[in-house]
């Protein structure tokens, strides 16, 4: 089996359950590809969100990140693989 490194792209994230989301996510949200179940509860955010992915319908839960990759799509990412996959630029 041949190894392969994924070549260095930049992505546009933000994490679930944290105020300021960008103007792709809300697009999303408009445009019914993100369905939201999120509320706040004593000034926590709980629930989590639906996002149509290519692969189908994906969850993500409050602290993970939703992503838009590099052709425009969004997708959910679990905190620890999104720590050990991006990096700040």
């Amino acid at each position: 089996m041949a190894k392969y490194r994924k070549k260095p792209v930049v992505i546009e994230a933000h994490k679930i359950g944290t105020d300021g989301w960008p103007m792709a996510i809300w697009q999303g949200v408009m445009d019914n590809q993100i369905v939201l179940h999120l509320e706040k509860v004593g000034g926590a955010v709980m629930g989590h969100v639906e996002i149509k992915t290519l692969e189908g319908t994906m969850r993500g839960e409050v602290g993970d990140w939703i992503i838009r990759g590099v052709a425009g799509e969004l997708y959910p990412c679990k905190p620890e693989i999104f720590e050990a996959t991006y990096e700040p630029v």
